[in-house]
Parts: C-alpha cells; sequence; structure tokens
C-alpha cells in the first residue's frame, strides 16, 4: 500500500511538471518581444491596426471629410450628425470606433516600446527602425485621437494597463496630447532612415521624412508657423529624402506598385490590389482572419450608387464649380477633377482617350471587359442625388465596373504627399512674412503641375489675400474630399467667426433633387447645407456615453458639453477675414 502511494504521488508529480512546460504556440505578453524576429513581427501588427473601419479603412478617413465643406451626406443616414455637426454621445460610428482603433494602435505601439530598450542594442539599426515606426504609428493615432476628440487620455507606458488605477485614466487638455505628439514626432524623426537611405525596406514603412511632415502639422495645428516653416523647408530641401510632385497627378490615386509609395508620398496606408486578399472584411480588432481581403472600404461610401457603392457620400456643387472656374494655360479643364469627381465632362477624351463618366471598364483580371462610353454623370445616390467622388476609388482605374462593396479597394491611401509640404510651406511664409515671392513660387510648383497658369504677387495685395487663395482654392482643389479638411477648418478658426461660418455653410450647399447637380446652389436655392443645424463644440466628436460610464475618471469634451470652443481660440489666435478674390 506504501509503495503504491509513493508510485502514484510520483506520478503526479511526473504530470504536473509536465503540465508546466510552456506551449510555444501560445506566448503571452511577457514571453513575447525579447528578441528582434518578435519586435519585427509586433511593429508589423502595429501598422495592420491603421487599416482597420476606425483609423483609415472607412469612417476613420471618410469622417472628417464629412464634417468638411466639400463633402455631404448623400445618403441622409448614416453619416448625418457627422455632416451637420451635432451628434448625440449615445451615435456609435464616430464617437466608438474611431476612438476605439486608434487605441488599439496605440496600444501595440506602446508594447513595443515596453520591450525595444530591452531586447534590442540602442543606437542599432534594427533598434532605431522599430523604435522610430512604433513612435510614429502612436503619434499618428494620438493625432488622429486630439484632432477628432480634443481632449483624451494619454497612455505612453505599457505598465499602465497593469493596475485599474492607472488604466482608467482621465482626459488631458489638447495641448499636452500635441506636446507628447511633438516629443514623438522629433524622436522618430531622429531614429528613422529616409526613404532614400532606407532604400525597398522604406517602402510602405514610415520614415523621417513621414515623421517631418506630420510634425509640421502637428506645429501648424497650434499655429507655431516658424517651427513649422523651418521643417517644411528641410523637408524641400531633401534633408529627410527626396521628395517632388509626380508629373501626373493621377498617379496619387491609382493602386500598383508602379504608382503606390511613389516620390510624391510622405506616408500612406498600404492596402492589397485588388482581387489579390481574401474573402474576409476584417472590420474591427476582433476580426482577425488569414483570409482577409485586405482592402479598403472608401470607395463603398465615395462611389456612385449606380455602380453598386452604398452612396453614402457627395462632393459639394462649389467644389465642382471651383475646379471649372480656370482652366489650364491650353485651355483644358484642371485635371484633378477627372481624379476627384465622378462627372462626364466633353473635355475628358482629349487627355484621357476617354469619354466617360466613371468606371469606364473592365480588367481582365476580374473577368469583366465593358466597350461602352458612360457619358452622363452617374449620382451619388439614386434617392437624393450628389456628385460621386472618384478620388482613392477604381472610378478612374478601369479595374472594374461594378463596385464590390466592403474592404475590397487596393488604392493605397496617401495620407500626406509632397503638394502638401508645399501649400504648406505657402502658408506659413505668408503667415511670418506676408505675402511674397517665395510664398507664390510654393503655389505655383503645385499649379505647374497640372497647367494652370501662374499665380502673380500682384494680385495678392495682403497676407488675407493669399491665406484666401491656399485656403479656399489651391487646397480644395489640391486635395479635395480627402482626410484633412476638416482639420483645417478647426486650425483656422472659421467655426469661431460669424463670416466663416457663413461661407463654409455656403460652400456646403446642396439640392436633394436625385440628380448630380453641378450648377452653383445659393443657401436660398439649396435644400440643406451641412452647418445647418450645428452645435457649438461639435466641431469635435463627443465621447460616447458608453466611454464615460466605463471609465469615471473621464469627462466630456466640447461636443458633450455644448461648449463654443471660441472664445479660447481668439484668446490665442486671429481668424483671417473673408477677402473677395477674383476669379
Amino acid at each position: 500500500m506504501i509503495f503504491g502511494a509513493l508510485a502514484v504521488a510520483a506520478g503526479l508529480a511526473s504530470c504536473n511538471d509536465a503540465l508546466n512546460v510552456k506551449n510555444p504556440n501560445n506566448q503571452t505578453t511577457y514571453d513575447f518581444g525579447n528578441t528582434e524576429s518578435d519586435l519585427q513581427e509586433a511593429v508589423i501588427a502595429c501598422y495592420n491596426r491603421i487599416r482597420l473601419e476606425g483609423t483609415f479603412a472607412r469612417v476613420g478617413y471618410t469622417m472628417d471629410a464629412v464634417r468638411g465643406d466639400e463633402v455631404w451626406n448623400a445618403s441622409q443616414v448614416w453619416y448625418l450628425p457627422y455632416d451637420n455637426l451635432n451628434s448625440l454621445n449615445t451615435d456609435e460610428i464616430g464617437n466608438q470606433w474611431i476612438w476605439r482603433d486608434c487605441y488599439h494602435v496605440v496600444n501595440r505601439c506602446n508594447y513595443v516600446l515596453s520591450k525595444v530598450d530591452v531586447a534590442l542594442k540602442p543606437g542599432s539599426d534594427s533598434y532605431n527602425e522599430i523604435k522610430g515606426q512604433a513612435l510614429f504609428l502612436r503619434a499618428l493615432a494620438y493625432y488622429e485621437l486630439a484632432t477628432y476628440y480634443q481632449r483624451v487620455p494619454l497612455f505612453i507606458d505599457y505598465a499602465q494597463y497593469s493596475s485599474l488605477e492607472t488604466m482608467y485614466a482621465a482626459n488631458v487638455d489638447q495641448d499636452t496630447v500635441f506636446d507628447q505628439i511633438d516629443a514623438d514626432l522629433l524622436e522618430a524623426m531622429s531614429l528613422l532612415p529616409s526613404r532614400d537611405k532606407g532604400g525597398e525596406w522604406a517602402k510602405g514603412r514610415a520614415t523621417c521624412g513621414s515623421a517631418a511632415g506630420y510634425l509640421a502639422r502637428s506645429y501648424m495645428f497650434r499655429h507655431r508657423f516658424e517651427e513649422a516653416y523651418t521643417v517644411l523647408k528641410d523637408i524641400i530641401a531633401g534633408k529627410y529624402g527626396n521628395y517632388d510632385l509626380m508629373p501626373d497627378y493621377g498617379d496619387n490615386f491609382k493602386e500598383g506598385a508602379e504608382f503606390e509609395n511613389n516620390k510624391e508620398s510622405l506616408f500612406e496606408v498600404q492596402f492589397m490590389d485588388y482581387g489579390t486578399g481574401g474573402p474576409d472584411d476584417e472590420w474591427t480588432p476582433v476580426n482577425i482572419s488569414s483570409n482577409a481581403s485586405q482592402g479598403h472600404a472608401v470607395e463603398s461610401n465615395y462611389g456612385p450608387a449606380d455602380f453598386g457603392s452604398w452612396a453614402d457620400l457627395a462632393a459639394s456643387p462649389w467644389l465642382y464649380n471651383l475646379f471649372r472656374a480656370e482652366t489650364c494655360t491650353d485651355g483644358r479643364l484642371d485635371p484633378r477633377l477627372y481624379w476627384t469627381l465622378c462627372t462626364y465632362e466633353p473635355e475628358y477624351d482629349s487627355y484621357t482617350g476617354a469619354k466617360t463618366a466613371a468606371y469606364p471598364g473592365g480588367d481582365p483580371r476580374c473577368n469583366k471587359v465593358y466597350t461602352e462610353e458612360i457619358t452622363a454623370s452617374p449620382v451619388s445616390n439614386k434617392a437624393n442625388g450628389g456628385i460621386a467622388i472618384a478620388k482613392f476609388t477604381n472610378a478612374r482605374n478601369n479595374l472594374y465596373r461594378d463596385i464590390v462593396c466592403g474592404l475590397k479597394c487596393g488604392v493605397n491611401l496617401r495620407l500626406m504627399r509632397f503638394s502638401d509640404v508645399l501649400l504648406r510651406a505657402a502658408e506659413c511664409e505668408n503667415e511670418i512674412n506676408g505675402p511674397t515671392d517665395v510664398a507664390i513660387e510654393y503655389i505655383n510648383r503645385v499649379r505647374r503641375r497640372v497647367a494652370l497658369p501662374d499665380l502673380e504677387k500682384k494680385d495678392f495685395p495682403s497676407a488675407d489675400a493669399l491665406f484666401e487663395q491656399i485656403a479656399n482654392v489651391e487646397r480644395p482643389k489640391e486635395f479635395g474630399c480627402e482626410n484633412g479638411r476638416g482639420i483645417d477648418l478647426i486650425r483656422w478658426g472659421f467655426f469661431y467667426d460669424e463670416a466663416r461660418l457663413q461661407q463654409i455653410s455656403q460652400h456646403s450647399a446642396y439640392r436633394r433633387d436625385g440628380l448630380p447637380s453641378t450648377g452653383e446652389v445659393s443657401l436660398e436655392e439649396a435644400d440643406d447645407y451641412s452647418y445647418k443645424y450645428y452645435n457649438p463644440g461639435h466641431e469635435y466628436f463627443p465621447i460616447a456615453q458608453s466611454t464615460l460610464n466605463a471609465n469615471q475618471n473621464l469627462s466630456g469634451n466640447s461636443a458633450n458639453e455644448n461648449h463654443d470652443n471660441g472664445e479660447e481660440f481668439l484668446a490665442k489666435w486671429n481668424v483671417r477675414p473673408v477677402v473677395q478674390l477674383n476669379r
């Protein structure tokens, strides 16, 4: 009996030893991340989170466009509270998804940063590259959070998640968030290689040029024009890699290795080319699939309903007519109209070889080949009409005719292009020195790419006049319907000045007539306009009530409190007055 008991005890002891063996396929955050190969995988996982619904795969990208004056909610349903800037804190898509997915990026970057100083030798190439990328991506996520939600919790230490006392953090003010963004980007600039030195490695990754570009954006949001201008001039001079404008504007909105990550791109979100991914849509952080499509759904919102989109968003007639207001030196329309909006213009065949409005044909890869010419502008939404948006869709790429809604579009989203560097440099020069030949030349470099006539300094007698040209002519035509216009309107203070609010209301006026209405629409003639129902403070989106309930340390922002930010803005900065330009 005694020997039997001992044998059983010995057997149990040996079983217990076996149970303590670690399964290499079931690693924890403690076990993982202690080698270079682990951290290389972890930093790729950080990039993966910027291509979700709430970051840049759909609403995280398009929400900023719809709160601007160039885009309106054609479906009159899904995005409507964000177009009207009066969303409730119970609305989900803007108040929860962007917040959720940006903090997923922050979490993964913090994990990498918690490991890199121990696992790798400081100063080594791998250390610099891994740490620099994590810092950039964290700054990118916080830039989105600060410009969407104003006041947010700041997590910069992975150890904060180990205690309930520190995990449920309070908001910090917007300046504190931007201070951290600046610090992360400055360090990333010192660590990351340029796109030139990075070579093949740098394609699709953050570089010191990416960090420099976003640092200039961060400085300009807080009107630190001299600091921003120094960075911008260094980018232009090639300090952070050689950038230039693509000769063909359209090359910035095509898919394929010959177009994406080109010399104009400072940073872009990578999506797999159409048809090369799997069948599964990976919308949220929990939809993890090895068969993910790895595309985006911006096209599903932007494209025309006639070709299968969800038809949620349309371009404003103001933007269309801005393109039509001046022609190129050879008499053609501005080619940026073709790449931005899905309208039909008879002149298109003179420089595209195709008399078409949108989705002209098909690629043999898709087993669809269409030869007919589509010469009627398709409506954005069949019920309400509107001008469909071509940018960052395949409307002009001749890959397919019918849109497959979901995360299928393979056109990389270029988050920052060299043309933005040039126009921001012009803005800074004008803010610091007034209208100068230097500022005009920065603008003309962008205009010459599309063969528009040069501007002349004599036509801009004041800094206010040149600012008007930059803000309401050059930037809308170069970046129309891209992410960033809403942020611009906030940093310029257009919501805090009655004349400016009236101006952007006019820009956003539209008709719900079931047609792709391209005629100019006055406020009196409009069926509606984006800021008719604007609640002060709702230029930012409210923090979701469910998030506030879960974290008692959080407080609401200006949108939660319907607080007008105008007094604080005007105590620090001025809003430039409206100037009538000779068009």
